[in-house]
């Protein structure tokens, strides 16, 4: 794998899982459907875990590339401003976007 294909590599999985927290109701998708929707903060906080997971990739693909650069805070800052500049189709999708619900005629109720 060249480094130009691993760079795009962690992007597209960057933003599959930037959006992943808006478009499931399972925590990380292990744990068990929740009775009730996911809250907000379930979400960033699967968000945040999900931000982690792909910065482990990217460690590791840096490292079978050869040289693990150690990086300031400024990265961390600017990567995770990134990863929340991802995760904005799935937030609109979630709570902007007014979605249909579906209409049940008073004839199918009683079925």
């Amino acid at each position: 794998m060249t480094q130009a294909s691993a760079v795009w590599l962690v992007v597209l999985v960057a933003f599959l899982a930037a959006n992943l927290p808006f478009f499931h109701q399972r925590i990380l998708l292990l744990g068990p459907l929740p009775q009730q929707q996911k809250s907000l903060w379930w979400r960033l906080l699967e968000l945040v875990c999900w931000y982690f997971l792909v910065g482990l990739l990217a460690l590791g693909l840096e490292w079978r590339a050869g040289q693990v650069v150690s990086q300031g805070w400024e990265f961390y800052a600017i990567t995770a401003a990134l990863f929340l500049t991802l995760a904005f189709p799935g937030f609109v999708f979630r709570y902007l976007m007014h979605h249909r619900q579906p209409v049940i005629s008073p004839s199918l109720e009683s079925l």
